[in-house]
């Protein structure tokens, strides 16, 4: 197991840090004593994570800025000269691309680029983690789980972009920063991919957390449009935790791991969204489920799944929470924020999960 205490002192930068895997990332990396460097754009509600938690007043600069303004951009790798960079900020809904598809190429794509240069360009940079999605791959509704090698592609803007970004990212690897020439250049760049992540502190819309948790607060039933559509679920402190042990290995050895990264859940956990909004149901302690499935809807992958052994064998990686302590610690959450200091229970959900990666071989 990945000695996280190599964040100490480290300062590290985290775009998208206002949002939802952001904010987790950087109440973490904190907590671990690392300088936490954020970028990205104000919080979506004043109920999200990163408001409630108070994380932006902790960490050493909660800069907000958009991807697109290339000159605040560079000012901050300029300023605070970052070692370590994950790059989380992105447009990232399906739905939404629908609605604003090239707005979404705009910040998942080119956005990816401006971080990808500056990268480059720091000569105190020396590991960048380019965070993408499971939805990267070309799906071709298959049922077993997509390896690293395999396609990008994407059906909807969003799923394409990511994709795209996907082949930017090994594109500016092979021409700028090629492990072969490590000794000039002194950069290491991974991509990484999640499966759908779920927790305390997500609010926006079209995803089924929120979905389910906004209207339990309402009293309606949970109104579910795709129940039958399978995701690798996982508990956001899971591919979190891929993200930073990946980081800690490219220190260690930067030419060994820049490249592809899959960090999903095991198979017990790619279930049905019925399943998901069920178990959180039942952790709620009441509510009703509404099939209301529309068959000209939308496009969104029915099934989806990942290979994740290569993190499991080369890193040392594999989840640690199955589907019910995951739901179980996501519902948890969400009863407990309104009374209680959230920094506090999210570090303690944190330190309850460090708890799990010892405690297992």
């Amino acid at each position: 197991m990945v000695d996280f205490s190599v964040f100490k002192g480290k300062t590290v930068l985290v775009t998208g840090h206002t949002g939802f895997k952001g904010s987790w990332l950087s109440i973490w990396l904190h907590s671990l004593g690392a300088r936490v460097i954020g970028y990205g754009l104000d919080p979506y509600s004043e109920r999200d994570n990163f408001v409630l938690s108070g994380i932006g007043g902790r960490i050493a600069a909660d800069v907000r800025g958009e991807l697109a303004d290339v000159g605040r951009l560079h000012a901050v790798f300029e300023q605070y000269k970052p070692e370590i960079v994950f790059h989380l900020a992105a447009q990232p809904l399906v739905r939404l691309s629908y609605d604003c598809p090239v707005e979404t190429y705009a910040t998942n794509v080119m956005g990816t680029i401006h971080v990808l240069e500056e990268v480059r360009k720091c000569e105190a940079t020396k590991v960048g983690v380019m965070i993408t999605t499971d939805k990267c791959y070309e799906n071709r509704e298959q049922l077993w789980g997509y390896r690293e090698d395999e396609a990008m592609g994407g059906y909807d803007p969003y799923s394409s972009s990511k994709g795209a970004a996907e082949i930017a990212i090994a594109s500016w690897r092979r021409s700028f920063m090629n492990p072969a020439d490590y000794a000039k250049h002194g950069k290491s760049v991974a991509s990484v991919r999640a499966g759908n992540v779920v927790g305390g502190g997500d609010w926006a819309k079209d995803r089924i957390i929120p979905d389910c948790i906004r209207a339990l607060e309402a009293g309606r039933s949970i109104e579910i449009r795709s129940p039958q559509a399978v995701r690798p679920w996982q508990h956001v402190l899971e591919p979190l935790s891929g993200y930073m042990t990946l980081a800690a290995k490219m220190l260690e050895e930067p030419v060994a791991y820049c490249e592809g990264w899959n960090f999903g859940p095991n198979t017990d956990s790619i279930v049905p969204v019925w399943e998901i909004a069920r178990l959180v149901k039942d952790n709620y302690g009441r509510g009703e489920l509404e099939d209301v499935s529309d068959p000209d809807a939308l496009h969104e992958a029915k099934l989806l799944a990942l290979d994740i052994s290569k993190a499991r064998f080369r890193l040392g990686w594999t989840p640690r929470w199955d589907i019910r302590a995951t739901i179980a610690q996501t519902v948890e959450w969400y009863v407990r924020y309104r009374t209680e200091n959230v920094y506090e229970l999210c570090i303690e959900q944190i330190k309850r999960y460090e708890e799990s990666r010892s405690n297992r071989v």
